[in-house]
């Protein structure tokens, strides 16, 4: 392989400040293929077990009329007096029938995934994030980011509040990105807003 190029490193105040090797990591081969299904896979291991009554639409004593009753043979429930005796009962094309193949919790929820295919996608997300292209279709604001990958000297890390954190984002010209995320703020469609998700927001500069 190539020596690998070299990036700036640059000061709080937005200043050039030093040169360092780009990590071999950010040269990955970019896999879109093996990253969704890394995330698709793993994300499935957040569900929780869902399912029907097992005694949903089974609540009723129902038998079938056999045949030579011209009527369908489907259980029908017994007894009189009531609109429901003689209603068919049981089947999934019943009012108030069972499903077909009600749902159980013992379906397959979790998903293993191989440790290097997981190492991969991470690499290869990572290489992508290098790609000032890749980065702006994402919808990143980086038009006054001087270089991409940007890298901060580590002194950035002795910032103790947001506002400095602010100065620092706005001295390398990642602010932009910053508003975008912040201005996105919106009620979440469906009924996530009354499970604890109400707001949806871009990412920002992570």
């Amino acid at each position: 392989m190539a020596a690998r190029p070299l990036v700036s490193v640059y000061s709080l105040t937005g200043d050039k400040s030093g040169e360092t090797a780009l990590p071999a990591v950010m040269t990955a081969p970019m896999r879109p293929d093996i990253v969704q299904f890394v995330h698709t896979n793993m994300n499935k291991n957040a569900r929780q077990a869902y399912s029907v009554s097992p005694w949903a639409g089974k609540q009723v004593s129902a038998a079938s009329w056999g045949t030579g009753r011209a009527v369908a043979r489907i259980p029908r429930v017994g007894g009189g007096g009531t609109s429901r005796s003689g209603q068919g009962a049981f089947g999934n094309m019943c009012r108030g029938g069972r499903m077909f193949a009600p749902t159980k919790t013992w379906r397959k929820w979790h998903r293993k995934i191989n440790v290097t295919q997981k190492r991969y996608a991470v690499a290869s997300a990572l290489a992508a994030s290098a790609v000032p292209a890749l980065v702006m279709a994402r919808g990143h604001k980086i038009d006054e980011v001087p270089e991409i990958p940007l890298v901060m000297d580590s002194s950035i890390e002795s910032a103790k509040k947001t506002s400095a954190a602010k100065d620092i984002l706005a001295a390398v010209g990642a602010l932009d990105d910053v508003t975008k995320a912040a201005d996105s703020k919106k009620i979440r469609a469906g009924k996530g807003k009354a499970r604890n998700r109400r707001y949806t927001l871009r990412r920002g500069p992570l």
